[in-house]
């Protein structure tokens, strides 16, 4: 592991010693909050925490799966309370946080909508970033958590289950996960898609 990851892993290793499974809810929570901490290293480490027996595998699915909607619902809650211009404006002046990415998160927002939020929490950056434009817009709560806790329970499943299988080898996650990223959206897609077909014709008989 590089020294930034090396530091996160160990940052989120004493956060799950000292708390249990609220601890991993609690680091993805922050994850949340500041996007450049990696839900890549912190998802698998929960994986693999359990696998120790220090909690069980649905304790770390749950846990971490709260900690995703609950950092969400703060961001959306900034976004919804100072507008864009103020929350732009305070993102710029944060340490590792691009305007620019927030922009992208809003016309990516602007241009699909809602489901933006569902597969947004699938991808890097964005995972955070989009409960921003959705609560400048006003995206209504109940359709916000629920396509957020959706979306990060198969986002959080995917890492938090390969950490638990691959225990002290964890780390190997955190370096293929731009390909697990890819793997998770073309799967969900082909799903939704599976899904939409097979009630269009249900309701043409």
């Amino acid at each position: 592991m590089d020294t930034t990851v090396d530091g996160v892993a160990g940052w989120a290793i004493g956060m799950m010693e000292r708390l249990g499974a609220p601890g991993a809810g609690l680091a993805i929570a922050l994850e949340n909050l500041f996007p450049p901490l990696p839900s890549e290293v912190i998802l698998p480490l929960a994986g693999f925490t359990a696998s120790k027996g220090d909690m069980s595998l649905l304790e770390a699915l749950l846990w971490t799966t709260l900690g995703s909607v609950v950092g969400a619902l703060a961001l959306y809650g900034v976004g919804a309370a100072l507008g864009r211009e103020r929350t732009v404006a305070i993102a710029a002046r944060l340490p590792l946080v691009k305007v620019e990415d927030i922009e992208k998160a809003e016309a990516w927002f602007a241009r699909h909508g809602a489901k933006t939020v569902f597969f947004g929490r699938m991808i890097p950056i964005f995972r955070s970033l989009i409960s921003v434009p959705a609560g400048v817009e006003r995206m209504p709560l109940t359709t916000f958590v629920t396509f957020t806790s959706l979306g990060s329970l198969i986002w959080n499943s995917v890492f938090v289950l390969a950490g638990y299988q691959l225990g002290e080898k964890w780390s190997l996650v955190e370096r293929y996960a731009g390909v697990m990223s890819k793997f998770v959206i073309v799967v969900v897609v082909l799903a939704l898609v599976a899904f939409a077909v097979k009630r269009l014709a249900e309701s043409r008989r």
